[in-house]
């Protein structure tokens, strides 16, 4: 989702092609764990009375593992599921969810929501039951989000307890795209129509109906009313060519001018999906995770 803004170019490590690894967790498979292999578990996640769906890739030994929660965008025909396959490779649990009223699960969808049901995701995680049962390491909780996702990782991580990690791929700044495009009816017009399309997965709202839940929120959910909720927070930002590469790079321009660990920018020179360039993600997001988390 989001509207095209046009941007200056930004700082950023240029990816001209897949980084492929030889070993490792990206392209090499753990050696199995007869008493605590992989395994999938769906999962059905509270939030507001309604249990929406997810799926919890669980890494092979006995535990805790650091655990990811990854968001994805809207409508989210990109599910990064070969992601959350790589970074279970690397001995991490991954859960993945669809919010109210996306992909078959129930209520509507609608902005509230999305905020919601990512507090209620990590909630989720950080139960003691869950915790236990699924092997979280709750003081290693990572989230990740694709597109809308990352407005939903963001909005999440400035809700709750802090988080140990944050990584925005694409990630749109749904709140501050509404507010740049109310300046004129002219680009409100355009923010409608080119960032809400493909909506038949979702239950219970409309282009105009979604934009127009963004506007009285300017002040508590775009990345810059964010940033300084996030100091401390380590930041990965992935960006393409897909025209959304300045949303990212502002909130970690912002995070970089707080104390803390400096943010992270990889860009790759694809489309939005990142359709040529999965290994190479999966490799940016694997080396981070190694090199940020301990």
């Amino acid at each position: 989702m989001g509207w095209r803004l046009a941007g200056a170019a930004i700082a950023a490590v240029m990816m001209a092609g897949p980084v492929l690894a030889q070993t490792g967790p990206v392209l090499t498979d753990p050696p199995r764990d007869a008493a605590h292999p992989a395994r999938m578990e769906v999962v059905h996640i509270l939030t507001h009375s309604v249990r929406i769906n997810g799926v919890f890739y669980l890494a092979p030994g006995p535990g805790p593992h650091p655990t990811m929660v990854v968001f994805h965008g809207m409508p989210g025909n990109e599910q990064n599921l070969d992601l959350a396959q790589a970074i279970r490779r690397q001995g991490w649990n991954v859960l993945t969810l669809h919010y109210r009223g996306s992909w078959g699960s129930p209520g509507t969808y609608s902005y509230p929501h999305l905020i919601e049901d990512g507090v209620a995701a990590l909630a989720f995680v950080r139960a003691p039951a869950n915790a236990s049962a699924y092997g979280v390491d709750v003081h290693r909780i990572v989230l990740a989000g694709h597109s809308s996702g990352g407005f939903v990782a963001v909005n999440t991580a400035v809700r709750s307890a802090p988080v140990q990690g944050l990584v925005l791929i694409s990630g749109t700044d749904d709140a501050g795209e509404a507010q740049a495009a109310r300046v004129s009816p002219a680009a409100w017009r355009k923010f409608v129509k080119e960032g809400f399309d493909g909506l038949e997965t979702l239950v219970g709202c409309t282009p105009s109906g979604l934009a127009n839940q963004l506007l009285p929120h300017g002040k508590d959910w775009t990345f810059a009313a964010a940033a300084p909720r996030l100091r401390g927070v380590p930041l990965l930002v992935i960006t393409s060519d897909d025209g959304f590469a300045p949303e990212g790079a502002a909130l970690a321009a912002a995070l970089g001018r707080l104390d803390g660990p400096k943010p992270q920018i990889v860009h790759f020179a694809t489309d939005h999906p990142y359709s040529d360039r999965r290994i190479a993600l999966q490799q940016t997001v694997s080396d981070w995770l190694a090199a940020t988390i301990h």
